[in-house]
């Protein structure tokens, strides 16, 4: 879970900067680099995907590809960690592109990417909702999964999901973290041309993989 890694009032210190504490680590479930720790930065609202929702997520992937990883260009957005950019590229995934906000972020994920010898990723500082607008005109239907692990309670996923539309092939994915369900009764009206494939749910957590709906079912 990251729950916040854009816009959010980091911790201060007494000299009014952001409180960083020192190194954590993330460790990759599969793939090439299965079991690697890689260090995280410790600072506040930065939290990784759990290593058990990691796990079940790319369980779920790897069937829905069919273990195709290596066709497959990924869009790591609100990336934080990396946690889940780093695991889709050990995997085998050919183009990982992870963009954050937070310069110290990104500096560590240059740094683990440094380390992995990692030339399939590509590490992009930026605002998430911007660069996600500026892919989806410059490559449209170049992505076939996105990641989307955004602050809560700031609307980003129904600001970022319409732009996903045009960025992601005809069959692309999106796995998505929320504080509320994504599908059932009471989901949002702004997910009524995506269509939930997996979910679960781990503490306040709800996690999701989405895929775009045809005419005929929004129609329906």
């Amino acid at each position: 879970m990251k729950q916040s890694k854009q816009h959010r009032p980091a911790a201060k210190s007494g000299q009014g900067k952001p409180a960083v504490r020192g190194p954590h680590q993330v460790r990759i479930i599969g793939g090439q680099w299965k079991r690697t720790p890689l260090p995280v930065l410790d600072a506040e609202g930065l939290r990784p995907t759990p290593d058990r929702v990691r796990e079940t997520v790319f369980n779920w992937l790897t069937h829905l590809l069919d273990g195709n990883w290596e066709q497959l260009a990924c869009l790591d957005l609100f990336a934080g960690s990396g946690a889940l950019g780093f695991e889709a590229a050990s995997r085998g995934a050919r183009r990982v592109v992870m963009v954050e906000q937070s310069g110290p972020a990104v500096r560590q994920l240059e740094a683990n990417r440094d380390k992995l010898k990692a030339d399939a990723i590509a590490i992009v500082r930026g605002d998430a909702l911007a660069a996600v607008r500026s892919a989806a005109q410059r490559e449209p239907g170049a992505f076939g999964l996105a990641f989307i692990d955004p602050p809560y309670h700031q609307g980003w996923l129904e600001k970022v999901l319409p732009a996903c539309e045009t960025l992601l092939a005809p069959s692309g994915l999106v796995y998505a973290e929320a504080e509320f369900p994504l599908d059932g009764e009471d989901a949002p009206a702004w997910m009524a041309s995506w269509e939930v494939l997996r979910s679960d749910k781990a503490g306040m957590v709800f996690y999701h993989l989405l895929q775009r709906k045809s005419a005929a079912q929004i129609q329906a």
